[in-house]
């Protein structure tokens, strides 16, 4: 898996030059259509297992491109799902997807160190974009990338499903309507256990550890929990495979004080499995266990329980944004929602380092 990233990474350097091009055209995308076509680049396993089945059952959207540097996954996914040659890019062709009017967003599903260049290069392209999470590295590839999208005049979504789950809005609504009064504490953690020891999860350079993954997850549980951001943080880096873990954190526990007061412990890790949120109010109290999974998300709280059935999160966050696209409405998660997150983080390993609170 690393050597054919690695390659892949080498391929994408090579046409970094494409980026300084004039292509600003904003192609077709600003037609108002039936349904948006969307091309997703990168064709590993959440866009493979998850994206494109899910954009079998959209109403708003539809597959109709892909990206990819494996000439073997061009060829499979063409026959799969019928798509047309002229709609199957590389990474080093991809700027020309602006000439493209069947394509009207660039689903960008790659390690977190190439989101910039190919968040950039789509807006540049004219076209809508939808980055997974987390956004970027750090805070100025955020800020690079939602200029660039502005700039543009095009949309930026962040791959926020949770967000976009009826059981997640649920326990936000109990918060902002202080259906328990206040939040007083929280318990989060988001985890699992990987025995892989090449993936790009484990290399720092890609955008590796676990806080560049699962951790997203703990943080989004407290800041949603609350509906408040953090104003300060400390936190714990560790491993317990520094062979596998020799660049990147394998475990971080952090801790989160926001400006009402509620305080919260999240924990995240490659090397447990755990997935809960624990909210406790002035009147009453609130359990998701699973809080983040990609389906079955349930829970109980004081008065009552949360299970809301949901066929596919992508499906719905796919519809969903599509949606807001064409009707020029407020979307879920835009990019200065991935770059909250991202602020966060950059203080969470500001305070794993110096062993301090980092204020935020």
């Amino acid at each position: 898996m690393f050597n054919r990233r690695d390659a892949i990474k080498s391929i994408i350097i090579g046409g970094t030059a494409s980026l300084f091009s004039p292509n600003t055209l904003l192609a077709s995308t600003k037609t108002k259509k039936e349904k948006m076509g969307i091309a997703l680049v990168g064709l590993g396993y959440y866009s493979t297992d998850l994206l494109a089945p899910a954009l079998q059952t959209t109403t708003n959207c539809y597959l109709a491109g892909i990206v990819t540097g494996t000439p073997e996954k061009a060829i499979k996914w063409k026959q799969k799902y019928n798509i047309p040659d002229k709609n199957i890019y590389n990474y080093q062709n991809f700027d020309s997807i602006a000439n493209n009017p069947d394509i009207d967003v660039v689903y960008v599903v790659l390690p977190p160190s190439m989101h910039k260049e190919f968040v950039v290069r789509a807006a540049r392209a004219g076209k809508h974009v939808f980055c997974e999470k987390p956004m970027a590295p750090s805070v100025s590839d955020c800020l690079a990338m939602i200029k660039a999208c502005k700039d543009n005049k095009v949309n930026l979504a962040i791959g926020y499903r949770c967000q976009h789950d009826p059981n997640t809005q649920e326990y936000m609504r109990i918060t902002r309507e202080q259906v328990y009064g206040k939040v007083k504490m929280i318990s989060c953690g988001a985890g699992y256990f990987d025995a892989r020891t090449t993936h790009w999860k484990q290399n720092k350079a890609l955008g590796g550890g676990v806080m560049g993954d699962m951790g997203v997850y703990a943080l989004q549980g407290a800041r949603l929990a609350t509906g408040e951001e953090p104003i300060a943080v400390t936190a714990q880096a560790s491993t317990t495979r520094p062979e596998i873990y020799k660049e990147v954190e394998e475990t971080m526990m952090f801790q989160l004080q926001f400006p009402s007061g509620a305080l919260a412990a999240c924990h995240t890790s490659f090397g447990i499995n755990m997935n809960y949120l624990q909210v406790n109010y002035e009147k009453g109290w609130l359990k998701m266990e699973p809080f983040s999974a990609y389906s079955d998300n349930k829970g109980s709280h004081s008065n009552g329980v949360i299970n809301f059935p949901l066929k596919s999160q992508q499906a719905k966050q796919l519809d969903e944004d599509c949606a807001a696209i064409m009707n020029g409405t407020t979307l879920i998660a835009p990019g200065e929602e991935g770059l909250r997150d991202i602020k966060v983080v950059e203080a969470i390993y500001k305070a794993a380092q110096n062993g301090g609170t980092v204020k935020i």
